[in-house]
């Protein structure tokens, strides 16, 4: 029996309790569904088997649908669109949120879905299951923010159910607390009269009574918990009174609630911020398809509230049954020295089409905010995080950073400050450190603001004028850069490429960890450039342990720097990828990993891994190596370490431009990328005054008489750096069909392993033995790549 049929048992036992005739034999037809689903699940899946079962769905007017499956890919356009179409026909879907816990930006899909009831799992003390995936959603990063998801959460962990024999098993996942959801969503259909429940029974009426009755457990966020557990009688008291309207989820964004409201709770707001966003749903529960009425509008409670300038973003069209609203907040310059709470509701007019009526159903929705505001901080203690030039999957395979993590291949968990490097995020903030996020490109931000722009993991290009700002920034108008890079190697990315069994089409990763060419090209204005070595050992730093995991090299630094060299492992020889790096035949030799420089009237560190820093899979922490360089490039505090007199140098680094990393020439980059071929402008992530223009341009008749500083990069004194083989990545011109990288469909989920030490494919029959093993080890139902 799979674990559906356990939540089938559950199910009529609460039934048959409550005496449901109806309601039973609408259960027993949304399991017999679920079974048959799930059948088909025992094995590789097809986006076509899915289409074709949930057509059967549509066809035979089930109610209820759950599905304990899901996947990363949210991009695989014909599942997603059928999911709106199962919800569009009005029968309520119900999924797992996933097993990827305790990782945040892992959901996965269709739980991550608006109109879809996404469910998480918590233990029978209310802590939330440490394999239960975190949100917040990655569908609008970078230039938006993430939705709150789950949206509730149950009972998943050590749940007894029947077994295949005879019997009962405990069994754990979020596909066991799914289950008992969609059981709950059946009970609470049966208090719904059958004369009415047509005109109030639908997707979002069924999520209003669930989150809103929920009950919020104390310790989580709401990116762990939603809106809470699922309280059955709350939510029957909300329906059963229920009257058609639209609302909005979260309702409140409290920043003295916390944890709840992390990480809203843990930075307020200040004048000359970029805009912070939060990104609430519009629930409407009066018709499949609405409109907003007019532009949502801010009500402050006090005279303090029109300190607060808020933009909207938000759907003039909710289908089905669920839009957003972003909010874009910032304090207005007169509020620079402002210090207290602002407090305030915003409304919104939603209208849907008359059902019957002579009029259109119309409902106000209601946001309450309730925000701390304090003085704009020193500008050494503010940082800004680039967030823009970060590559998520599933547009592109990206692979992992860390080449030893065999049972993971991909970086998706959405490289935000609030997934994966969520950890980080709070360390800054408990360092007194205010963290800004910029989705948008280097010209759309004042580096007179920041005392450092942070750079970690990117692997996007950069706009000629974004290499040119930046460099004056750092020079001229003193802005620290902190960069953290990762490895890239061609022969190894080659390595990595694998055929997918349901594509039938080939994978090969767009870039590699980071994507050091570009890089590369950004640091040459200050004499600096990374190898493509791929470097993995343990090393130590006044006292402090810290592993390199798959971290690059430094190859150029001009003289007089401060560079820190370790001997490592170099495996990209050998193309080790895949198993253990550590050879016999392999030799340490020193290399040089951190480096530190005076710019003008910047300081620029770089370091070659950041492993350390994401959340993901890390080995240890490198947090205080972060502080340190924080010190050094937003205050100029030098740590006594990191700037000793030993690691001077005395003459610079320097290879040919023929041993630098050259970016890949047969992968067409422009379609992953925000940069390549695409147009510079500055979004609604940035300062309101310059939205829509390419940012704040630089005066180039007054820099061109500025001292610029001369580095010498070892080919005599002062000798001027030549990047031209290092220039701008020219675009294949195959035809979409032609692509190295397919377009993403759903079976992306069910990526197989990757290559071994050898640089051979593993079977495909390997991977499935190791998704078995996962399953048994789990307890769960099997998915489109990860079992939930």
């Amino acid at each position: 029996m799979t674990i559906l049929d356990m939540g089938h048992l559950l199910l009529v036992l609460l039934l048959v309790e409550m005496q449901s005739v109806s309601v039973l034999l609408q259960i027993q037809r949304f399991m017999l569904f679920a079974c048959l689903l799930m059948h088909s699940l025992l094995q590789v899946s097809y986006t076509s088997w899915f289409l074709d079962a949930f057509n059967y769905a549509i066809a035979t007017n089930m109610d209820v649908l759950n599905l304990s499956i899901g996947g990363p890919d949210y991009l695989d356009l014909p599942f997603v669109e059928k999911v709106w179409e199962i919800t569009a026909n009005n029968i309520i879907m119900v999924s797992a949120i996933g097993n990827d816990g305790p990782l945040y930006g892992t959901l996965n899909n269709p739980a991550d879905q608006s109109d879809v009831i996404g469910v998480g799992g918590i233990d029978y003390s209310d802590h939330i299951a440490s394999f239960s995936s975190r949100g917040m959603s990655t569908w609008e990063i970078p230039h938006g923010y993430g939705r709150v998801k789950p949206d509730v959460v149950a009972y998943g962990r050590e749940i007894m159910g029947s077994k295949i024999s005879t019997g009962c098993k405990s069994l754990s996942g979020t596909s066991v607390a799914s289950p008992v959801v969609a059981g709950v969503v059946c009970l609470l259909v049966s208090v719904i009269p059958e004369s009415s429940r047509q005109d109030i029974l639908n997707p979002a009426s069924m999520k209003q009574a669930l989150v809103e009755g929920a009950a919020k457990l104390s310790g989580p966020n709401m990116y762990e918990q939603g809106a809470g557990r699922v309280d059955l009688l709350e939510s029957f008291e909300i329906l059963k009174n229920y009257q058609p309207r639209a609302s909005i989820f979260p309702g409140v964004l409290d920043y003295t609630d916390c944890p709840y409201s992390w990480p809203f709770c843990r930075q307020p707001l200040y004048a000359g911020a970029m805009p912070v966003i939060f990104n609430a749903t519009i629930l409407n529960g009066m018709g499949v398809i609405g409109y907003v009425k007019s532009p949502p509008m801010w009500h402050p409670s006090n005279d303090e509230g029109n300190l607060l300038s808020i933009h909207f973003a938000y759907s003039e069209v909710i289908w089905p049954w669920t839009g957003y609203l972003a909010l874009h907040m910032q304090i207005k310059e007169e509020g620079s020295q402002f210090s207290g709470e602002i407090e305030g509701n915003v409304t919104l007019q939603v209208y849907s089409p008359p059902q019957g009526e002579k009029s259109p159903r119309i409902s106000t929705c209601v946001l309450h905010l309730k925000l701390k505001v304090v003085p704009t901080p020193l500008r050494s203690k503010r940082i800004l995080w680039d967030q823009f030039h970060s590559i998520k999957y599933p547009p592109g395979y990206i692979p992992r950073d860390s080449l030893d993590v065999r049972n993971d291949i991909l970086d998706w968990h959405g490289d935000h400050l609030h997934t994966n490097f969520h950890i980080m995020f709070n360390m800054l903030r408990d360092a007194g450190y205010h963290v800004e996020t910029l989705g948008s490109p280097l010209t759309c931000f004042d580096a007179n603001q920041y005392g450092t722009l942070l750079m970690v993991d990117l692997e996007d290009e950069y706009f000629e004028e974004e290499i040119e700002k930046l460099r004056d920034d750092v020079i001229n108008t003193g802005l620290g850069l902190a960069v953290f890079a990762e490895w890239y190697n061609v022969d190894t990315m080659v390595k990595m490429r694998f055929f997918d069994d349901n594509t039938r089409s080939w994978w090969t990763p767009v870039t590699g960890g980071a994507n050091v060419p570009a890089l590369n090209e950004l640091l040459a204005p200050f004499g600096i450039a990374f190898g493509d070595k791929i470097l993995n050992g343990d090393f130590s730093i006044d006292g402090e342990q810290s592993r390199y995991a798959s971290g690059t090299d430094i190859a150029r630094f001009p003289k007089d720097g401060f560079v820190h060299s370790f001997p490592f492992l170099d495996s990209s020889e050998s193309g080790a990828t895949q198993n253990v790096l550590l050879t016999s035949g392999m030799t340490k030799a020193d290399s040089p990993i951190l480096g530190l420089l005076d710019v003008g009237k910047g300081r620029i560190a770089v370091y070659g891994d950041s492993n350390c820093l994401d959340s993901s899979h890390m080995v240890t922490n490198c947090y205080w190596l972060l502080r340190k360089i924080l010190d050094y490039t937003s205050g100029n505090i030098r740590d006594s370490v990191l700037f000793a007199d030993s690691v001077k140098k005395n003459a610079a680094l320097y290879v040919e431009d023929h041993q630098l990393p050259s970016r890949r020439t047969d992968v067409n980059f422009s379609t992953y990328s925000a940069v390549v071929g695409k147009e510079l402008v500055c979004r609604s992530d940035s300062r309101y005054e310059i939205w829509g223009t390419k940012g704040y341009n630089l005066d180039l008749g007054k820099r061109g008489n500025r001292r610029l500083p001369v580095f010498d990069l070892g080919r005599g004194l002062n000798s001027t750096f030549d990047n031209s083989n290092l220039g701008r990545l020219k675009p294949s011109m195959k035809n979409k069909s032609e692509l190295d990288m397919p377009v993403p469909v759903a079976s992306h989920w069910l990526v197989p392993a990757v290559v071994a030490v050898t640089g051979l494919l593993l079977l495909l029959s390997f991977w499935r033995i190791r998704q078995k093993r996962r399953r048994r080890r789990k307890g769960s139902g099997s998915g489109r790549l990860t079992n939930l």
